[in-house]
């Protein structure tokens, strides 16, 4: 008879995912995941499989979290203006006492190799694409744009939140408003 789990899966992904935003993908541990999560590999392999895929279920947990700004910025009715607000209300989502945490996403990519895990990658690449859309359907509120305009800038925007997820991790508030001031006077 199997014994009956004294955890919940969704609180220690969450325990993993701060794990992993924090110190990165390749840095993490499975000693430092048994710590944070507070439950021993046996466990850790028992519900997740491995590593990957306690990450994995991380990016779904921070997914979750990040759904808080990202379905603001989909009922939006304000085009490129809500994509900035969505850019400065992720600069407060990843934000660690002054600095951010940058994004678990972009932190991930920065350090992942060529021979990564090929659900990982698919599974940031998925992400990154469905933060593009999001900001398409936003440009595509202004019906002076035409789909070429609306796929470059779209591209041009999911880039500049991928540097300013990088640079949140460095520079301050005001160093970060100015960035996303001059994002936009390109757009």
């Amino acid at each position: 008879m199997a014994r009956a789990k004294q955890y919940k899966e969704e609180e220690v992904i969450k325990k993993a995912m701060n794990l992993f935003w924090r110190n990165g993908y390749e840095t993490t541990s499975m000693q430092m995941l048994e710590k944070e999560m507070g439950i021993n590999k046996f466990s850790i392999y028992s519900s997740f499989g491995s590593k990957n895929g306690v990450f994995l279920e991380s990016i779904k947990c921070y997914k979750q979290e990040l759904n808080q700004i990202i379905n603001k910025l989909k009922v939006s009715i304000d085009g490129i203006i809500g994509i900035k607000q969505y850019f400065y209300d992720f600069i407060d989502f990843a934000k660690e006492k002054e600095i951010g945490k940058g994004c678990l996403v972009t932190n991930t990519a920065n350090e992942l190799r060529d021979d990564a895990d090929e659900k990982i990658k698919e599974a940031l690449s998925k992400f990154m694409y469905e933060v593009k859309q999001v900001f398409t359907n936003s440009l595509k509120q202004d019906i002076t744009k035409d789909e070429a305009t609306i796929k470059l800038q779209a591209d041009y925007l999911l880039i500049s939140l991928f540097g300013l997820s990088s640079a949140s991790r460095v520079f301050n508030k005001k160093q970060l408003d100015n960035y996303i001031e001059h994002i936009f006077k390109n757009v």
